[in-house]
C-alpha cells in the first residue's frame, strides 16, 4: 500500500497463518479492549456540532483547513496565525497510543501533546487544527474521516504544516552543505496556486499524519499544499519556526495574517514560556 509521494507501508499478511485457527476468547477480548482504547475521539463543542447536525449530510461548510502538525509548526500557526484575528476554539481530538496521550482539557501548554480546532469568527468556514500529538497509523484513518469527513469537500482548500529532520532529507550532495532549517513544498494535483519554496525532489517522501491527509485530498481532488520545513533541531526551536514564515504570503494565510511585528512578540514570549516550563518538568 502507498502513500503520498512514495512512502510504502506493509499490509499485513497471513502468510503462514492457518486460516482454521480459531482465535482464543481471552486473545479476542484482550485485540477488542486494544481497538477500543485506541479509538479516535473528536470532541467537538455543542455550538459547532449543532451546526454539523442541522446539515442534511451532517457536513459542515469550510472554505480553508490550516493544519500544523508538530510543535514548531503549530507555534508558528499561534504566533502568526492566531495570534492576528479572532479565532475560537470549537473542538478537540482524543486519543491514545504508545507515544502520546491526550485529554479533552483546552488548556495546555506549547510542550503538551494536543490536537485543537479553531474557527475564526469573522468567516466561520475558516478552520484551522494545532496537531502536536503523535497519530499513530492505525488511527490516522479515523482521524481523516472525524475531521476530513465532516467538512463539504466543495470550494474547500487545505494548507499542511509540518517539520522532519533534516537526516531524512535526500539529496547528491551531503546534508552538511545545506543550510538549515530550509522549506520545501508538495502539493496535490488540484492545487493551481503558486507555492511559496521550492517543490519537494524525488526520491524524498513524506510521512505519518501529512502524508495521509495529502493522500486523502488527492484521492478527494481537493487543492491541498504542505509546507515541510526540515531542521537539525529537534525541540521547539525560534529558528525553525521562523523558517515558515515565507508560506505567509501563500493565498490561503493572505488575509489572516495582519500583524507579523506583533507575531513576533508573541513568538518570544512563548518561546519564554516553554524555557520555564522545561526548568519545572
Amino acid at each position: 500500500m502507498a502513500t503520498f509521494f512514495g512512502e510504502v507501508v506493509v499490509a499485513p499478511s497471513r502468510a503462514g497463518v492457518d486460516d482454521d485457527e480459531e482465535e482464543a476468547p481471552e486473545d479476542r477480548e484482550i485485540r477488542a479492549e486494544l481497538e477500543k482504547k485506541r479509538e479516535v475521539h473528536i470532541l467537538w463543542n455543542t455550538a459547532f456540532r449543532a451546526s454539523t447536525e442541522s446539515s442534511s449530510d451532517h457536513q459542515f461548510p469550510c472554505s480553508k483547513f490550516i493544519l500544523g502538525v508538530g510543535h514548531n509548526a503549530s507555534a508558528f500557526l499561534s504566533s502568526f496565525v492566531l495570534n492576528s484575528g479572532g479565532w475560537e476554539v470549537v473542538g478537540s481530538v482524543k486519543l491514545w497510543n504508545e507515544w502520546c496521550r491526550t485529554s479533552s482539557t483546552l488548556c495546555v501548554l506549547p510542550t503538551d501533546s494536543f490536537c485543537l480546532f479553531y474557527r475564526l469568527v469573522s468567516d466561520p468556514t475558516v478552520l484551522l487544527c494545532q496537531c502536536t500529538c503523535f497519530v499513530a497509523e492505525d488511527q490516522q484513518f479515523q482521524w481523516l474521516e472525524k475531521v476530513l469527513g465532516c467538512m463539504q469537500k466543495t470550494d474547500l482548500q487545505v494548507a499542511v504544516f509540518s517539520t522532519s529532520s533534516i537526516a531524512d532529507y535526500k539529496t547528491p550532495e551531503s546534508t552538511l552543505m545545506l543550510s538549515a532549517p530550509f522549506l520545501k513544498a508538495l502539493k496535490t494535483k488540484q492545487f493551481k496556486d503558486n507555492v511559496c519554496c521550492s517543490l519537494l525532489e524525488q526520491p524524498n517522501i513524506v510521512r505519518d499524519l501529512p502524508a495521509a491527509v495529502l493522500s486523502y485530498c488527492q484521492v478527494w481532488q481537493i487543492p491541498a499544499v504542505l509546507y515541510q520545513c526540515y531542521t537539525d533541531v529537534i525541540k521547539l526551536d525560534i529558528i525553525t519556526i521562523e523558517a515558515f514564515k515565507p508560506a505567509l504570503s501563500s493565498k490561503i494565510l493572505k488575509g489572516l495574517v495582519k500583524n507579523t511585528s506583533r507575531s513576533t512578540e508573541t513568538l518570544a514570549k512563548l518561546m519564554t514560556t516553554t524555557e520555564i516550563n522545561n526548568i519545572y518538568t
